[in-house]
């Protein structure tokens, strides 16, 4: 079986999370009650908290519920690893499974279960963070909960929910916050969590195109300059941690989250490559969130994805090359004080 193949048969697996009350219960009641089709495994947190609405619920033991549209829902009162153990067991196979995370929680340790166990690495794979933000109620939580700052960090897509409490101005000012700290998320402005199931589902957080096609967007921030080339010095966009207007789009740096992308056309050295981030986050793992890349080992016919929370990295050979594709290598890092230059220099090391 071919490395692909290893990678497209692994279950997907999307982390939702978010602070209480951002509309995460409404998500799932969408997801477990729309005509989609699929087989999804729903692992909740705590049933009695969630409210499922019960009329959903077919038949029930302790732990698994199975839903009328095929989707079945357990609930973590025992361990994560367990429960997948036994959904793997069960007879009619899911296409994915999603792991609803509580209110307080840093998403940091359900994510890196998929990592760790290898009975459940074998089998899932991690397929995007899906945070769930109150637009109303973000810009407070960011200030006196960490976590909630954690949630947005980790995110690969994000729901910016309940946009219909809030001004536009209020609704660009909290988005300026969620890009302080998180540029490469999928950002989505909904209401009552409405929104297609394939934007949250199947994303292949793995596949890092997707997210740094639209980067560039975050470089030109509306006034039609790029802030690294040339720009002029009355705006300049320096690391004093007050926004600047910047073609009306304010632009924060958060004090202590940061984010940056590095990209190389030159093929890398898998020698130098391996050890060099393994190192890297046995010393500074504490500091990155995540870090994820697509990269390309000189001399390999196949992409070698990679992604990591905290010190836990994990990677697989996704496809080949396709021809005519661009071979470069691109990477991206989310963390709090980050040593960047640090990583900017070993990354120039690695190359082939």
């Amino acid at each position: 079986m071919s490395s692909e193949q290893a990678q497209t048969e692994k279950l997907p697996v999307t982390v939702l999370t978010g602070y209480l009350g951002a509309g995460k219960t409404t998500l799932l009641n969408r997801i477990l009650s729309e005509p989609h089709g699929k087989k999804y495994a729903v692992i909740v947190n705590e049933f009695g908290e969630i409210g499922i609405d019960n009329e959903l619920v077919v038949g029930a033991d302790e732990e698994v519920f199975e839903m009328n549209n095929g989707c079945i829902c357990c609930t973590v009162r025992g361990d994560l690893i367990r429960i997948i153990e036994g959904l793997m067991r069960r007879k009619g196979k899911f296409d994915a499974i999603i792991v609803e995370t509580t209110g307080l929680a840093d998403p940091a340790p359900v994510a890196q279960t998929f990592f760790v166990d290898e009975n459940v690495g074998r089998r899932t794979k991690l397929d995007a963070v899906v945070t769930v933000a109150d637009a109303k109620w973000l810009k407070d939580r960011l200030k006196d909960a960490p976590e909630a700052k954690n949630q947005i960090a980790f995110a690969d897509v994000i729901l910016l929910n309940k946009t219909d409490l809030v001004t536009e101005a209020e609704l660009r000012e909290v988005e300026a916050r969620i890009r302080g700290i998180n540029p490469y998320a999928k950002l989505h402005r909904t209401q009552r969590s409405q929104i297609p199931l394939n934007e949250i589902l199947g994303r292949n957080a793995f596949d890092l195109d997707r997210i740094l096609d639209i980067e560039p967007e975050f470089l030109h921030v509306g006034d039609g300059h790029d802030h690294e080339h040339g720009h002029d010095h009355s705006q300049d966009h320096g690391h004093d941690h007050h926004h600047h207007d910047h073609g009306g789009l304010k632009h924060y740096h958060d004090e202590d989250m940061q984010s940056f992308s590095l990209k190389t056309d030159k093929a890398l050295s898998p020698d130098k490559f391996f050890p060099w981030i393994q190192k890297l986050v046995a010393e500074d793992g504490p500091a990155i969130l995540r870090c994820k890349g697509i990269l390309n080992f000189k001399d390999d016919p196949d992409r070698f994805v990679f992604q990591g929370v905290h010190m836990i990295l994990d990677g697989d050979h996704q496809r080949a090359w396709k021809d005519g594709e661009k071979r470069d290598s691109k990477l991206v890092f989310i963390g709090r004080n980050l040593p960047e230059e640090k990583i900017r220099k070993g990354f120039d090391a690695v190359v082939a």
